[in-house]
C-alpha cells in the first residue's frame, strides 16, 4: 500500500512540475515582441505534444520498421531484407492470415454499412425512436473482448453447455448435423459448413461467425452516426425533390445518400481500421486457433508468445501500410465535401 501511494504522489508531482513550467514559460511570452509572443504561446502547447508523438508513436514506428528487415534470431540478429515480408505472402498459415484480415475487412465493412444505413433509414421518425435506437447503440457500449465472450455462450458446443445456436438448428426440422441439426456441432472450432469444406489458405465458415460479432458490436454507433447525418439534410431539399415528384426511396437514394456521403464514407472508414486492427474478439472467441488468425493476432502471438520479433514486425507494418489507402480516401472525401459546401 505505501509503494502505491508513493508511486500515486511521484506521478502527481511531476505532473504539477509540467504544468507550473508550461505556465511559468506561457507567462514569459508576455514579455517576447510583436509576433514572437504569439508563436511563443503556440510553441509552449505544440512542442510537448510533438514530443510525445517522437518517443511514444514515430521512435517505436522507425524501431519496427527497422526490425521488420532482420530475422528471428534472440540475439545476434542478421539483416534479410524482405524475407519476412515474402514469408507473409508464401506461407501457408500466413497467407490465411492476411485473407482473413481482408475478410473482416471487406464484409465486416460492408455489412455494418448497409445495415446501419438500413436502421437509420427505418427508424427515423417511427414511435420510440429514441428507445429503439438506445438498444440498437447498447452493443457498441461494450468491449469487442466483452462481445466476443458473450457470443462464445451463443456458438457454444460440446463438451460445455450447448448455446443458443445449437439450440437453434436443433428445433430445424430434417436440418443435417452439418448444419447444427443435431445440435452438437462446434461452431467457431470447424471451418467448413455442411459439405463445403475451404481451401487451407481461405477464411473458414468460423471466420465469418465471428465477423456476425463484430457487425453486431459495430452497428449501433454507425447507426446514431447515420441517423445525425440524415436528419441533417436540408429540409428544403427534400420538399423540392417530392414537389418534383419523387417518392420517399428516391428521395431516399437521389438526394439523401449524395448529401450524407462524406459520413458514409468516414464511417466505412472508421470500421475498416477497427476490422484491420480485429484483435479482441479473436483472442476472446478462439485465440486465434482453428484458422481464425488475423493480421493483429498474429502479431501479438509472434512477438510476445512465440518470440518471432522479426516476422510479427512486418505484420505490423503491412497493417500500417493496409491503413494508409483508407486514410487517404477518407480526406479526399471530406475535401470534397468541404467543396461542396463551400460552393
Amino acid at each position: 500500500m505505501g509503494e502505491l501511494v508513493s508511486t500515486l504522489f511521484t506521478v502527481l508531482l511531476g505532473l504539477a512540475v509540467v504544468l507550473v513550467v508550461l505556465v511559468v514559460l506561457y507567462s514569459l511570452t508576455k514579455f517576447l515582441p510583436g509576433r514572437w509572443s504569439e508563436r511563443g504561446r503556440i510553441s509552449i502547447f505544440l512542442v510537448p505534444a510533438l514530443f510525445v508523438i517522437l518517443i511514444g508513436l514515430l521512435v517505436p514506428a522507425l524501431r519496427t520498421i527497422y526490425i521488420s528487415f532482420f530475422d528471428d534470431a534472440p540475439v545476434h540478429k542478421k539483416f534479410i531484407g524482405l524475407k519476412q515480408y515474402g514469408e507473409i505472402f508464401t506461407g501457408k498459415d500466413t497467407r490465411r492470415t492476411l485473407f482473413n484480415s481482408l475478410t473482416w475487412v471487406v464484409v465486416g465493412t460492408v455489412a455494418t454499412t448497409v445495415v446501419a444505413l438500413a436502421i437509420a433509414r427505418y427508424a427515423d421518425g417511427m414511435k420510440r425512436e429514441k428507445a429503439a435506437k438506445a438498444l440498437i447503440f447498447i452493443p457498441a457500449a461494450i468491449s469487442l473482448a466483452g462481445a466476443g465472450i458473450i457470443w462464445r455462450f451463443v456458438y457454444a458446443g460440446p463438451p460445455f453447455q450447448v448455446g443458443l445456436l445449437n439450440q437453434v438448428t436443433k428445433s430445424i426440422p430434417g436440418l443435417p448435423s452439418s448444419l447444427g441439426g443435431d445440435g452438437q456441432r462446434l461452431w467457431l472450432l470447424e471451418r467448413g459448413v455442411g459439405s463445403v469444406s475451404p481451401p487451407t489458405s481461405a477464411p473458414g465458415f468460423n471466420t465469418f461467425l465471428m465477423i456476425v460479432i463484430f457487425i453486431w458490436a459495430q452497428t449501433g454507433i454507425a447507426t446514431v452516426i447515420f441517423s445525425a447525418a440524415i436528419k441533417g439534410v436540408p429540409d428544403s431539399l427534400i420538399e423540392a425533390a417530392k414537389v418534383d415528384g419523387a417518392s420517399n426511396k428516391q428521395t431516399f437514394y437521389k438526394v439523401t445518400l449524395p448529401y450524407i456521403r462524406a459520413t458514409i464514407v468516414t464511417v466505412a472508414t472508421l470500421i475498416t481500421i477497427a476490422g484491420l486492427k480485429s484483435y479482441d474478439i479473436v483472442a476472446a472467441s478462439t485465440g486465434g486457433n482453428f484458422g481464425t488468425s488475423t493480421i493483429a493476432n498474429d502479431f501479438y502471438n509472434l512477438v510476445y508468445l512465440e518470440d518471432r520479433e522479426g516476422l510479427g514486425s512486418a505484420f505490423a507494418v503491412l497493417l500500417f501500410l493496409l491503413v494508409i489507402p483508407v486514410v487517404v480516401i477518407n480526406r479526399r472525401s471530406q475535401r470534397r465535401a468541404e467543396e461542396l459546401m463551400g460552393a
